[in-house]
């Protein structure tokens, strides 16, 4: 059935061994070249026994134009396009003239033929394995590079995917802000960035999960964030040497850097947390050590209802959230002053928490206290996963 269908089509198109083979793609092994070879081979030993003249591959093949005999020419242009471009794996893709589609599906429903094969399809793998054989690179799923060719202009689009990287930082002073800020000259991330930019040569995002105030140090194990590095020219990095030049700035530790998955960094950014804090506690008019003791007892395990703070209303939706304190420890400093240690959700505003913020968290330290309380310095202690 193959070789009388195969006539069919060869009495009326001139194809090259690559586009006969690729209509009888489903059937049996070996390249669609192989496959259109050997069916041209059986066929005209047909015909030689009939005494008819064999059907010889074309000079130019009608549907694909020989595009196949530029493979070597455009493995010599992907190099080319990748130099100076770090990476191990890649793969290839194609953008064909829609009319070279069109055609091609014409003359499957011209002969109702099942079994074919994309010519996209086709030349993405005999391309790659060209490349890989002329590189010494493999192609993967989930590529450092993505080869995107047009395989009649010559054109190639190189895609460089990025790097992730996981880690948990430090932040050791007050008065500098996460992400960069006007009036600041310095952040987390452009401090954390600048090293890994000038490691890797792309551009770094900073993703972090959650974030403190300005005025907050956050220390213990660290908070966990993600940096993204957009088309890097060197992926083999040496995370301990941009570890130590992020550390050297006597600002902000960096540690238990790692390569990750875009999905793990994606479920490093969205994981609940519970937070450590250490804050501590003034009181104008006064606080003895029973009523700080009260306080830390009353708020252990108790519902929070927060309304959006007054003072991020316009960078956050205003709604209420409900979040819980799960542990508090207070400890007395003086008639004034004591310090309230809290293991609470994540997404709990601790400053107001303390102040009440006009009402708008209940219940509130000021609540429990039945007189105001403020926030006069806030540590961000550990970052607890759930």
């Amino acid at each position: 059935m193959i070789i009388e269908k195969a006539a069919e089509v060869l009495e009326s198109h001139e194809l090259c061994d690559h586009c006969l083979g690729r209509l009888f793609a489903g059937l049996g092994k070996g390249t669609n070249e192989e496959r259109g070879k050997a069916v041209r081979f059986v066929l005209n030993m047909e015909r030689s026994a009939r005494g008819l003249p064999p059907i010889e591959a074309p000079e130019t093949c009608e549907l694909c134009g020989n595009v196949f005999e530029r493979i070597p020419e455009l493995t010599g242009r992907m190099g080319e396009a990748a130099a100076g471009v770090e990476f191990e794996t890649f793969l290839v893709g194609s953008r064909f003239p829609e009319e070279v589609r069109e055609n091609e599906k014409a003359l499957w429903g011209e002969f109702d033929i099942g079994t074919a094969e994309p010519i996209n399809r086709e030349f993405n793998r005999e391309l790659g394995k060209a490349f890989g054989r002329a590189t010494g690179k493999d192609t993967s799923k989930n590529p450092d590079v993505v080869f995107i060719v047009e395989p009649y202009s010559g054109r190639i689009e190189l895609q460089i995917n990025p790097l992730y990287i996981y880690g948990r930082y430090r932040k050791l002073v007050r008065g500098i802000p996460q992400t960069p800020l006007p009036d600041f000259e310095e952040s987390v991330a452009s401090i954390i960035c600048r090293a890994f930019s000038r490691a890797s040569g792309g551009k770094c995002v900073f993703k972090g999960a959650g974030r403190e105030d300005v005025d907050v140090r956050m220390l213990g194990n660290g908070r966990p964030f993600i940096v993204e590095i957009k088309r890097p020219k060197k992926r083999k990095l040496d995370l301990d040497a941009i570890a130590g030049e992020i550390n050297s700035s006597g600002k902000v530790e960096v540690l238990n850097l790692r390569f990750v998955s875009a999905k793990e960094a994606e479920e490093v950014l969205t994981r609940n947390h519970r937070k450590e804090y250490l804050a501590l506690v003034l009181v104008e008019e006064g606080v003895t050590p029973e009523e700080a003791e009260e306080v830390a007892r009353k708020l252990r395990g108790l519902e929070i209802r927060q309304r959006t703070p007054w003072r991020v209303r316009r960078a956050r939706a205003d709604k209420v959230r409900v979040r819980r304190v799960h542990e508090a420890e207070a400890r007395w400093l003086d008639e004034k002053h004591f310090e309230l240690r809290l293991v609470t959700d994540g997404g709990l505003y601790i400053k107001e928490l303390i102040s009440g913020d006009k009402g708008r968290t209940k219940p509130s330290v000021s609540d429990l206290l039945g007189k105001p309380a403020w926030c006069e310095r806030l540590d961000v202690m550990n970052i607890l996963d759930d």
